[in-house]
């Protein structure tokens, strides 16, 4: 579960809910080398249950903040505490084009390489950047990078997100629960 002294335990998480158990590493990965087009970090004083990291322009994290109780957009840079012995909870944010699954391999490799200290990783979420299947080559990609974080969330195309509309699919539905049972105190 990393070193938040927050989140509940791996016995708590695991409870009963497959969907909550890590499928990927759960901490950095001695031997990662830092990527060379590593993104940005910003030391932020104030808290968030989440923080919603867009790996990219336009990944969906501010659409996520505004239908996420308690949760904060980090402006597209890792959000570190003043304290990394008070770690931060974050979740990557990322759209299923081949640009947005390699902001989110590039995230998830500076995260296993123990580049950005005091962030408890808690997964990725892929926001549909197209209604439909994605196509094979991306389902690849994104099931790669999905390999190298705790857990992965999909939420699919919701076409009323474009006129401004805040819908909430199940999807996200699902992401919130998931969240209240990783955070204590039904913070999310």
């Amino acid at each position: 579960m990393g070193n938040h002294p927050r989140l509940k335990s791996r016995d708590d998480v695991v409870a009963g809910d497959r969907f909550l158990v890590p499928t990927g590493p759960a901490t950095p990965q001695r031997g990662v080398p830092v990527p060379e087009n590593a993104l940005p970090a910003r030391v932020r004083t104030e808290r968030a249950a989440p923080w919603w990291f867009g790996t990219h322009g336009g990944a969906g994290e501010s659409t996520l903040a505004a239908l996420v109780t308690g949760s904060r957009a980090a402006g597209h840079a890792w959000p570190l505490p003043r304290d990394v012995n008070d770690p931060q909870p974050v979740v990557l944010v990322a759209r299923t084009s081949a640009r947005g699954l390699e902001s989110a391999r590039v995230a998830a490799t500076q995260w296993a390489a123990g580049d950005v200290l005091g962030v408890d990783l808690l997964g990725l979420v892929l926001m549909a950047d197209a209604p439909g299947r994605l196509p094979r080559a991306l389902r690849d990609l994104a099931q790669l990078v999905g390999g190298g974080v705790p857990r992965v969330w999909t939420v699919p195309w919701v076409e009323a997100w474009r006129s401004g509309d805040d819908v909430v699919p199940h999807a996200v539905g699902v992401l919130r629960r998931d969240l209240t049972t990783l955070l204590p105190d039904g913070e999310a």
